[in-house]
């Protein structure tokens, strides 16, 4: 993990109980930060809390992204408890595997309302304290909003409007709000496992296809998404807005033949 100083700054996750969200709020909080962590009900939030440390620099920002009134609840709650806001981490996100024809309105409202609406209304209503703070959004893409992948449509739908997005919200906010987004590949958390490698008729040739998926060969660690989601956050990238930073193994460079 690269050594970045957030001493004071003021973050929020969305997202920040498990995986990619988890980790980036562990880093931020090593970093000194002082964080506020959202999930999706105040319980869910305050478990997450507790497994990562008890510490008066975690705090409770609790609300389903998926509402336009949690997404101002959570970050209502974070503007509170910390006095304004210098980065929002948009990590809250959702995916489900199936065929096109498998897919109902409920599941495609379900994944956009979660990936795309959410964080676009978080960002809405973090404006403000973002603007006083000329702080900065880190948006969670992934690969699958740069490229294609089968029995992935909608979630490739709503990750490739997070990255367009980005870019279009990085012209809107310049020059007083950064915006950028990571693209990650495939991530060694309990969604890909659960979502994408238990549920197969062969979870072992399953994960096996996971990690073959990338030239490299593996799974990235959540702790090197995160990385990278601090540097974007930090004063060493201060001419970085707009950006889809590819964090894939190289899935996205294409085909290896």
């Amino acid at each position: 993990m690269m050594k970045i100083d957030f001493t004071d700054k003021r973050v929020l996750v969305t997202g920040g109980t498990r995986g990619i969200g988890r980790a980036t709020v562990e880093a931020f909080f090593e970093a000194g930060a002082r964080v506020a962590v959202n999930g999706r009900t105040a319980e869910s939030t305050a478990s997450g809390i507790a497994a990562i440390c008890e510490s008066e620099r975690l705090f409770a920002a609790p609300g389903d992204v998926a509402t336009m009134a949690g997404c101002e609840a959570a970050v209502g709650a974070a503007i509170k408890s910390l006095g304004g806001l210098d980065v929002l981490v948009n990590s809250a996100g959702v995916d489900k595997h199936g065929w096109i024809e498998d897919y109902d309105e409920t599941t495609w409202d379900w994944i956009l309302d979660v990936n795309l609406k959410g964080t676009f209304f978080c960002i809405q209503a973090a404006l403000p304290a973002l603007r006083e703070s000329h702080g900065n959004i880190v948006n969670l893409a992934s690969d699958a909003g740069l490229i294609g992948q089968q029995r992935l449509t909608v979630y490739c739908a709503s990750k490739g409007g997070v990255v367009n997005m980005t870019r279009a919200m990085a012209l809107e906010l310049a020059p007083d709000v950064r915006v950028n987004c990571v693209c990650p590949g495939y991530v060694d958390t309990d969604m890909v496992r659960r979502d994408g490698i238990e549920q197969a008729g062969d979870p072992a040739a399953a994960e096996q296809a996971v990690i073959n998926y990338a030239p490299l060969k593996r799974m990235a660690a959540p702790g090197e998404i995160a990385s990278a989601i601090l540097y974007l956050a930090s004063d060493d990238a201060p001419f970085v807005t707009g950006s889809a930073f590819q964090i894939d193994g190289g899935s996205s460079a294409g085909q290896n033949q």
